[in-house]
């Protein structure tokens, strides 16, 4: 499918490098897996109206990665290569080649992915560049690289809730998670209270990775009754929505909200937060505990948990500026 810059053939006209992003509800090992397992492979590596007939993955550098995708017409396309980078639950780089059913080539493709923790769950980058064997007949596929990913990326969001036992998008469930979590940090409760409740501090570490996180819009008023929105955009296209609305507040000591969150039009969860701040000579302790209601299919399984870690150690590193 591709190769790397330094290979391609600079002769014929090359296409610009595809990305795609998008985040899973569920923890890296389920989406690594889903990307390194034949079986599963086999259920999403094609857009939605073509399908695989054969599927091997050997998950190693140098192992195999070979997939077989009929089209409606009938007509068959190999996908054959080997994984050039394989570090688990972090990055996958496959080299492949797109072929005909008769062998005859029709472009390669590098393909880059990369997984890390999100608000929500896992992100998964994508970029894939291409070498075209046949410019006239490759062309043509590159061109329809956005909506074919988009399509594939549908279908592994179906597997990634199967491999959690929901049914599909779907499915009508509730499962229930309990968590708590504390940080002591080396601020007075008044700093890590503001950090908590004024706008300005808390955009420096509530919210999407730098670069790859557009903001859509933004509020907070931090008071019994009032609410919170932070809705963004993801690089891949996905947009996520956190709702909350304050239900005790006092100051320098706890903070108890509601939220739901959404991955596009999709509410996945509702969740009861509440924060407590201990203060303890020149330190702060902030406790977290949570209680969420994952939704039709979303089975949490620790990612939330894992997800607010993050996003408490990064308002640590915000106490430091």
């Amino acid at each position: 499918m591709a190769q790397t810059a330094k290979t391609r053939n600079a002769s014929v006209p090359q296409p610009p490098p595809f990305k795609v992003s998008r985040v899973f509800h569920a923890p890296r090992e389920t989406v690594f897996k889903a990307w390194t397992s034949a079986g599963h492979v086999r259920r999403w590596f094609s857009p939605e109206t073509v399908d695989i007939t054969h599927a091997q993955v050997d998950p190693h550098i140098g192992g195999r990665f070979e997939v077989c995708m009929r089209l409606p017409d009938g007509a068959e396309h190999w996908t054959r290569g080997t994984f050039a980078e394989f570090v688990p639950l972090t990055r996958l780089v496959v080299d492949t080649q797109v072929s005909e059913g008769d062998g005859t080539p029709i472009f390669r493709a590098y393909t880059e992915v990369d997984f890390a923790d999100a608000l929500g769950g896992t992100r998964v980058d994508v970029v894939q560049t291409y070498t075209f064997a046949d410019p006239s007949i490759a062309a043509a596929y590159v061109a329809g690289a956005p909506e074919g990913w988009g399509s594939t990326l549908d279908k592994l969001e179906k597997e990634v809730i199967r491999m959690r036992g929901g049914a599909g998008t779907g499915a009508r469930s509730v499962v229930h998670a309990t968590f708590h979590l504390e940080r002591t940090y080396d601020a007075p409760a008044a700093r890590v209270w503001k950090a908590l409740t004024d706008p300005a501090a808390k955009a420096k570490w509530f919210g999407g990775t730098a670069g790859r996180w557009e903001i859509l819009e933004r509020h907070m008023d931090v008071r019994p009754g009032g609410t919170e929105r932070l809705k963004g955009r993801w690089e891949g296209g996905l947009v996520s929505t956190f709702d909350a609305t304050y239900h005790d507040v006092i100051a320098n000591e706890r903070l108890v909200y509601s939220y739901e969150m959404h991955m596009d039009d999709k509410k996945i969860s509702v969740s009861l937060a509440t924060m407590q701040l201990k203060p303890a000579g020149g330190t702060t302790t902030l406790a977290v505990t949570e209680q969420g209601a994952f939704l039709d299919g979303y089975d949490d399984a620790g990612s939330r948990e894992h997800g607010t870690g993050h996003l408490l150690d990064a308002l640590g590193a915000s106490l430091k500026d």
